[in-house]
Order: C-alpha cells, then structure tokens, then sequence
C-alpha cells in the first residue's frame, strides 16, 4: 500500500515534493516506510535515536493513524532525526498507552530523510478499518501541516489530525489479516476489550 501526502491540512497544495509512505506485511506486524523533504526545522529534539520521544509532535514528523469503526485508534510518529512516538486512544483524543517500543531506523541525505518503521501488530486495535497521515515541519509562523486525506478548505480554522471524520477507509484485512481474525488479541488493548 503506498500514499502520496499532496496537500496542507485545509487542501492546498503544497510548495515541495510529497511525503511518500508504504505500508506491507511484516514479520509479527506492519511495515512502515517514509520518504519525505528534509527541513530541519525545527531541528533535532535531542532524544536518542530509535527511543521515543515525548511531545514528537513539535518537531519535524510524519504520522500515521490507524482507526477502527469503534474509534479506537494507535498514531505513530516518525522523526527524521530517529526518535519515535507511539500512542493507543481508546477515543477519540482518549490516549490510554504512548512511549510503546518501535524498531525505527532513519537516515538523512541531502534534502531529503527515509524511515522504517516495524509496528508489532498488538498495537493495532481489532479490525482497523480507516486511515490517515500526516507531516509537520517549520517553526512559528512558518509551521506547516500536511495531510494525505485533509478537511476541506474553510471548513477549520485550525489543523487537528485528530478530526476522525476525514479518515479514510483502507483494506487492512488485506494488508494484515491477523487483525481482522475472530481471535485477535493483543495485550495492549486488552484492558479496553473487556
């Protein structure tokens, strides 16, 4: 599965080249992979690479949410400079779990950074139906919002990715049947099925 991210979280175009995400089947998970411009702004928020990071979402990142028709979701934040962020919600904005593990490796050439990621496929919740992406870059005024499916144009005064009505929907059974099995589990989200 592969997404070009083409415009602003309000639909306009955007002044660079797309922020390109795949997703495949992983060994015990999913695959993540970016290729994105490389900004460095704002630059290196100093956590060790391949750890997570609180509070990602003020660098430089690229993001992707995986949603079910229960809205319960897992957000995964990739940085250029290798730290990671990973956060379950059983809401919407209802965040129970962050700082999961991740194999993550970046590199940086140029103008331009690649990331893989391997998300263990417990941190899904049960039957993702839906997604979004997104990327940030820029400081201050300069503060860019990028998203793959945006809310149209006037209809927000502010960006929030959390706006699940935008999402999209994907076949993740597809992608990662063990997901939609009778007999999925994950101890991760195991207190929030019960």
């Amino acid at each position: 599965m592969q997404f070009e991210i083409t415009k602003t979280w309000n639909s306009r175009n955007l002044d660079h080249p797309p922020v390109q995400l795949s997703f495949k089947a992983a060994k015990d998970g999913l695959e993540m992979r970016v290729k994105a411009p490389f900004f460095n702004d704002p630059g290196n928020p100093g956590g060790e690479h391949g750890q997570p990071f609180q509070n990602l979402w003020d660098y430089e990142v690229v993001e992707a949410f995986f949603l079910n028709d229960d809205n319960q979701y897992l957000e995964v934040e990739l940085c250029p400079h290798g730290q990671h962020i990973v956060l379950l919600l059983k809401g919407y904005r209802q965040p129970f779990a962050d700082l999961l593990p991740l194999k993550y490796t970046s590199s940086i050439g140029g103008d331009t950074w690649e990331g893989t990621a391997t998300i263990p496929l417990s941190y899904f919740p049960p039957k993702v139906s839906k997604l979004n992406a997104y990327a940030i870059h820029g400081s201050g005024s300069s503060r860019t919002y990028e998203a793959l499916y945006p809310a149209p144009e006037g209809s927000h005064t502010d960006p929030d990715f959390h706006r699940l009505e935008y999402f999209q929907r994907i076949d993740f059974r597809t992608l990662l049947p063990q997901n939609w099995a009778p007999d999925y589990q994950s101890k991760e989200w195991e207190s929030v099925l019960k």
